[in-house]
């Protein structure tokens, strides 16, 4: 399974202006969408934070710019987003494995969603000495062969089928922060 993957899409400066908005924005619990939306904390700890408009706007611009690209790379016509969403898993912060594809009567729109994208705000010590969390790891699992790990690294965006099982691994210590989208 090949995963769509570009370094840079936003530079440091752009990471830190997103994250300084969450540092101001209004947190809540993140949900889990089952048969409606609620907080499971024993299947996912994070927090979804509310940012200044005009950062959700550079964000979504980024986001759009990317479309053309993943598209090509899985030879799809992606026509629209669901919508950003600005998520920090603090130290201890997971998600357990599941799909973002799915028949949900309370959300329809999940059932649309063809690709997932992931744009990291943050780089995992693992992958830079002076990252900002340990752990964070993203975990695709492909219905074939072994299981892929993206190791979170700032400004770099991840894309891959909405249908395809993955989790947030525990955030050992610090905070990881991402961008989240789906492109339909």
């Amino acid at each position: 399974m090949r995963i769509f993957l570009a370094r840079d899409v936003l530079d440091a400066a752009a990471c830190r202006h997103v994250q300084a908005a969450m540092d101001a924005g209004t947190p809540e619990e993140a949900e889990v969408l089952d048969e409606g939306f609620e907080v499971q904390g024993d299947v996912r700890r994070a927090t979804q934070i509310e940012v200044a408009d005009t950062v959700l706007a550079m964000v979504e611009a980024t986001l759009d710019r990317a479309c053309a690209a993943i598209a090509s790379f899985y030879g799809l016509a992606l026509q629209s987003r669901e919508g950003a969403s600005v998520l920090r898993y603090e130290t201890g912060g997971f998600y357990k494995p599941h799909v973002d594809r799915a028949h949900v009567p309370s959300w329809p729109l999940t059932e649309r969603r063809q690709i997932t994208v992931v744009l990291f705000l943050e780089s995992a010590c693992e992958a830079e000495p002076t990252g900002g969390f340990r752990g964070g790891i993203l975990r695709l699992f492909p219905d074939e062969g072994e299981p892929i790990d993206v190791i979170p690294t700032r400004g770099t965006l991840v894309a891959f089928p909405a249908g395809m099982r993955h989790e947030v691994t525990r955030v050992i210590a610090g905070r990881r922060d991402t961008i989240v989208d789906w492109f339909y």
